[in-house]
């Protein structure tokens, strides 16, 4: 066995007597449990050493294959964006006092970060125009699985319905979470030919057992629920709560949850500051009505203000709510969460103040106009766009003569990234992708992309 100067357990004495203690005879043994089918039995198939100079090249090399953002133009979208990141971002996100101190289990050394994640869930309360909002989530897929198993506890209920129109990876994430707790999820069909949700098939499906109605807004097809507060009032006239998917980046133009009603709002805070980070880390965005039932059984961290009692002025912050298995008796939590995204918070948090309200109407009037004059350019071009018929918001969906997967092959070649081929989520759609567009994409970018679709259809 090889002794590394840097591993002090590497030493065979050390890992003997380890072994010794858990009662096994090999280090294999702790993979016992593996399936044997799935085991490698080979040494893995590693190079020679190289010196830290060989190494660098031989990394840039390989890395120089890659088609990645900015060398070319990202049209893929379906969950994670393409968006501008401003550089104070990165500069205040690189401080040491708040690199350090991301998880603040020391309130009186970190009240920096406190208040950071105080001011991100205010803003994130203003951009929804809902009454709280936790300090973040993992990402928009945890925060939905989070959302159901809220919900069954709250209406003792045990059915989730799921717009089928919602993304199909951020149900299976909802699956994975609620089905092992006994709740069972039921997806509804979308209008084929909209992309809309079915109001009246919707209130066929529901009944007294229904906890929660789940549905994006715009939805995975790029398509807006034109009905969202009648999808809310249908949730509410049966006694189930409505959770609203959105992206967050859509919320300067289009009328935010709180609005139209919703009970539980979940989305991803990653267009707000946040490089797509090959699809994670991310945050998720979770946030309530201010309602004492669904106030305490919320997931993740609530921070809030304190001020003394004889001296108002001087104010501190605080964890006032911290229902995770950690804090509290382990059957008593709502969640087994065991952090949260605090620095991407902080990231989104600088971004929202650096917007402010009209930036954020700029950047979804920017995001809005481009989509609709890559869909009226398609059109032009003989294609019938938009194949969902639906008003569309960042997405355009598009039929073509090739199928979706083979389309973004050849778009591939001639340096364009996307779109998304739907066909991979919906076998009845092998021939339709969606196209995303956002305010990094110039108008060459989008001609590019509507010349080169042409050419490979």
């Amino acid at each position: 066995m090889t002794v590394h100067k840097f591993l002090p357990n590497s030493d065979s004495s050390i890992t003997t007597l380890m072994l010794e203690k858990l009662g096994l005879q090999s280090v294999e043994d702790l993979y016992s449990d593996v399936p044997n089918d799935v085991l490698l039995k080979r040494e893995l198939k590693l190079p020679p050493a190289m010196s830290e100079i060989e190494l660098e090249k031989h990394v840039s090399e390989r890395l120089s294959k890659n088609k990645s953002y900015p060398n070319y133009p990202n049209f893929i979208g379906g969950g994670v964006w393409v968006h501008h990141v401003p550089s104070v971002v990165d500069e205040i996100l690189s401080r040491g006092e708040f690199y350090s101190a991301y998880t603040p289990y020391q309130p009186e050394i970190s009240q920096g970060m406190l208040q950071s994640m105080f001011e991100y869930q205010s803003q994130i309360c203003e951009l929804t125009e809902m009454e709280v909002a936790n300090s973040s989530m993992y990402d928009w897929g945890s925060a939905l699985g989070e959302a159901g198993r809220m919900a069954v506890r709250v209406t003792h209920r045990n059915k989730i319905l799921v717009l089928r129109s919602s993304s199909p990876e951020r149900i299976r994430v909802l699956r994975t979470y609620c089905e092992p707790a006994g709740a069972k999820i039921e997806t509804l069909e979308f209008d084929k030919k909209t992309g809309l949700a079915s109001i009246d098939y919707l209130d066929s499906k529901l009944d007294n057992e229904t906890a929660a109605i789940y549905f994006e807004n715009p939805n995975f097809l790029g398509v807006i629920e034109e009905e969202s507060e009648s999808i809310v009032e249908k949730a509410h006239s049966k006694g189930a709560l409505a959770i609203a998917g959105v992206n967050p980046a859509t919320l300067g133009a289009l009328k935010p949850p709180g609005k139209y009603g919703a009970d539980i709002v979940v989305g991803d805070g990653q267009p707000l500051g946040v490089y797509p980070n090959f699809g994670g880390p991310i945050i998720g965005i979770f946030a309530t009505r201010r309602d004492p039932q669904l106030l305490r059984q919320m997931p993740g961290r609530l921070i809030g203000l304190a001020r003394l009692k004889d001296k108002p002025e001087r104010y501190g912050y605080a964890m006032i709510l911290q229902t995770r298995e950690q804090h509290i008796r382990r059957e008593l939590a709502t969640s087994n969460i065991c952090t949260n995204e605090a620095l991407f918070a902080l990231a989104v948090s600088v971004f929202l103040a650096l917007m402010g309200r009209r930036g954020m109407k700029e950047l979804g009037d920017h995001i809005l106009a481009k989509s609709h004059y890559a869909q009226k350019r398609f059109e032009e071009e003989g294609f019938d766009s938009p194949f969902f018929k639906g008003p569309f918001f960042g997405e355009v969906s598009l039929q073509t003569s090739i199928r979706g997967v083979a389309l973004a092959e050849r778009l591939s070649e001639v340096g364009i990234i996307g779109g998304m081929p739907l066909g991979r989520f919906y076998p009845e759609l092998q021939d339709v992708s969606t196209f995303s567009f956002n305010e990094t994409h110039s108008l060459s970018d989008i001609e590019k992309l509507v010349s080169s679709v042409k050419s490979a259809k």
